[in-house]
């Protein structure tokens, strides 16, 4: 592992969330998310499902990784955290938008932007 466990998601454009079930079993989710502060934030459906998951369970993992999941670093253990304020998910909202410009504008187009359809989750890595 690298001595600073958030070095090594710095220019990347993806992170692999690892939730788990009821039944222990571990989920592996690629998605967009931005730093801030040494933490990962990830913006994400409400009804999605890690999103029950972690609502389950907060522990989970996460590694940088390509667009269809494969991991290029080592995974860190991470704890999941909803943002309820609403100025700091504002703020995350716009970093992701600075970060993917109009892949960004697309999905909140033609995707469901009901703000109370959506969540923002704050990944404290371990270490």
């Amino acid at each position: 592992m690298t001595e600073n466990p958030i070095s090594q998601f710095q220019g990347k454009k993806y992170i692999a969330i690892e939730t788990y079930r009821k039944s222990g079993e571990p989920v592996k989710t690629p998605v967009w998310f931005v730093e801030d502060n040494g933490a990962l934030f990830v913006n994400t459906g409400a009804s999605s499902g890690k999103v029950k998951r972690l609502r389950r369970n907060s522990q989970s993992k996460v590694v940088p990784c390509s667009m269809g999941g494969n991991p290029q670093g080592t995974w860190v253990a991470a704890v999941a955290e909803f943002v309820t304020d609403e100025q700091q998910s504002a703020k995350i909202d716009a970093l992701l938008k600075k970060k993917y410009g109009f892949q960004k504008a697309l999905l909140d187009l033609f995707g469901s932007r009901d703000k109370s359809a959506s969540v923002t989750l704050k990944l404290q890595l371990a270490g």
